[in-house]
């Protein structure tokens, strides 16, 4: 099977050249780091939409999460939500739907233009009824129709395996799994007492994604849910594993992405990066957070922004949005746009020492200029969320400075003393 990765061994696809020259990257370059395993671009081979490409010497992207639950389904509120996320700068959505026509539901999302993955183990679980119900057709029969259906990118965690629960008995948590797609595996194998058979059956699920040519983002279902979970052996455990189902995928041809780690303390995201990254050849990481402290219920898109501010200048690759909402309730429309915004500020900051990446490129240098000189037009054109600076500055009525300094505005007091006569 010709998938991309293996096209790349050979020369520059078209698809390729497309994707870098929209996000200003060497097309050379970024065929070289997808033939080595180290960037993605998740295109499924049925659908045409905007493309972005994801890890070495590409900018640091952010994926939303939208989806119905079954409390509350309201397909048409998801689709605001996800076009609210687009509007706002996110490279990729992901439907997380468990209430309602899950089918349907993705249709419509799949329908936008823009990068989508999906978890199937939610559908899948649905199907079956429950979690210990679910059995191995019913898990890959789905997976299939995520990837006949267009999906770029899947969520599986092949990871949660019979090893990784010995460990998380062994050395239990206060929090124990929090990653649903983790839960419904630990369900799973716990009423069957059989392996998890994305991991038994791991190389006939990397054939199946070849022939649609979609990304295998490998979850972290062991992630901790807590600071005090943070340093339990189970995270460490799913790693190895990941690190060796990282190189098998990329053997078979497939894109692959990893994901990690969860809740853990600010001091421990470095050493966390780059421990994945070596285990898994430099693959792209996909990370949500991570979260550095449990006791901002409401601002945890914050304290996941700070989190994956740092990941990011580590080597993450690829930020999840955590929205106000996380913990606590279905993210409404607002929060989407205030976790996206969060997101993409995360992002950017990452970008600041990201080899490759021209970050005063990107309007650092002539923002300074535009303040300089007082020159609000030029900096709302700059701001990365412009319409909404403007909003604040005029709040007070329209002034040449701001209006916390008014007449008193250092900036325009040097200017005067200064270059008056320049």
């Amino acid at each position: 099977m010709q998938t991309l990765a293996r096209e790349c061994k050979s020369g520059i696809p078209e698809i390729v050249r497309k994707t870098a020259e929209s996000q200003n990257i060497e097309p050379e370059r970024l065929a070289r780091s997808i033939a080595a395993g180290k960037a993605v671009i998740p295109a499924n081979r049925i659908r045409e939409h905007k493309l972005c490409a994801i890890g070495e010497g590409c900018t640091v992207k952010v994926n939303v999460n939208i989806g119905t639950s079954g409390i509350r389904c309201d397909p048409g509120l998801e689709i605001e939500k996800a076009k609210c996320a687009i509007s706002e700068g996110a490279d990729a959505i992901m439907d997380l739907s468990t209430g309602g026509d899950l089918e349907e539901m993705r249709k419509k999302i799949l329908d936008l233009d823009i990068t989508v993955g999906t978890v199937p183990v939610y559908e899948a679980v649905r199907r079956a009824g429950s979690a210990p119900d679910l059995d191995s057709d019913t898990l890959f029969n789905v997976i299939r129709d995520h990837c006949k259906q267009g999906v770029d990118f899947l969520t599986l965690h092949c990871g949660v395996n019979r090893q990784a629960l010995d460990a998380l008995k062994k050395d239990p948590r206060v929090m124990g799994v929090v990653s649903r797609g983790g839960a419904f595996h630990i369900a799973m194998m716990t009423a069957s007492g059989e392996e998890n058979p994305l991991f038994a059956e791991y190389d006939y699920l990397v054939e199946m994604l070849a022939e649609y040519d979609v990304v295998i983002s490998l979850g972290d279902g062991m992630r901790p849910g807590a600071m005090v979970d943070a340093v339990k052996r189970a995270k460490a455990v799913e790693y190895l594993t990941l690190g060796d189902l990282a190189q098998r995928a990329h053997e078979a041809g497939v894109q692959r992405m990893i994901e990690g780690p969860g809740h853990i303390p600010i001091d421990q995201i470095e050493y966390n990066v780059r421990m994945i990254k070596e285990l898994t050849a430099g693959a792209p990481l996909y990370l949500l957070g991570p979260l550095v402290t449990d006791i901002v219920p409401g601002y945890d898109h914050v304290s996941g922004a700070i989190g994956g501010a740092i990941a990011a200048m580590n080597g993450a690759d690829f930020l999840c949005m955590v929205s106000p909402s996380e913990h606590l309730a279905l993210p409404s429309v607002e929060d989407i746009r205030e976790g996206t915004r969060v997101a993409k500020l995360a992002a950017h900051v990452g970008d600041t020492i990201r080899p490759g990446i021209n970050w005063f490129g990107t309007g650092e240098e002539e923002m300074a200029y535009a303040r300089r000189d007082l020159d609000w037009k030029k900096q709302f054109s700059l701001a990365m969320f412009g319409e909404h600076a403007k909003q604040i500055h005029e709040r007070d009525g329209e002034t040449d400075t701001c209006s916390m300094c008014g007449d008193l505005c250092a900036v325009k007091i040097v200017r005067e003393s200064l270059y008056k006569d320049s």
